[in-house]
């Protein structure tokens, strides 16, 4: 499904991503909602609640996070407590990206990749 990241861009099926993603266990792609998060703390590398919200429309095993190239994108404590027990992999998004492909295959996984810092 994701079939490579470099700084900046994420591509999936074929198509190129010049932005920060969410991938569902059904397939469905779209952009991160990462203003959420800016509004409420000044920056969009913290994935606050509300934001972690808007994607939590399908059922899902785990969460895969990718943290950006260098890993600046973190889960709010506050965030985590909203999945309840449900797993929750951090990884920076090239290692991410492996890690999704790889768990997809045997689970719902939902992913969501931050394409920069």
């Amino acid at each position: 499904m994701i079939e490579g990241t470099e700084f900046g861009r994420i591509i999936v099926n074929g198509k190129p991503y010049g932005h920060d993603i969410v991938i569902y266990p059904s397939g469905k792609i779209e952009m991160r909602k990462k203003w959420l998060s800016k509004k409420k703390h000044g920056t969009s590398h913290k994935l606050d609640p509300d934001e972690l919200r808007e994607y939590l429309v399908e059922e899902f095993d785990v969460l895969v996070v990718g943290t950006g190239m260098y890993g600046m994108l973190s889960l709010l404590p506050e965030s985590r407590e909203l999945l309840g027990n449900r797993e929750v992999i951090e990884k920076p998004t090239p290692e991410a990206v492996k890690l999704f492909n790889e768990l997809r295959k045997e689970r719902r996984v939902l992913g969501i990749f931050h394409v920069t810092c």
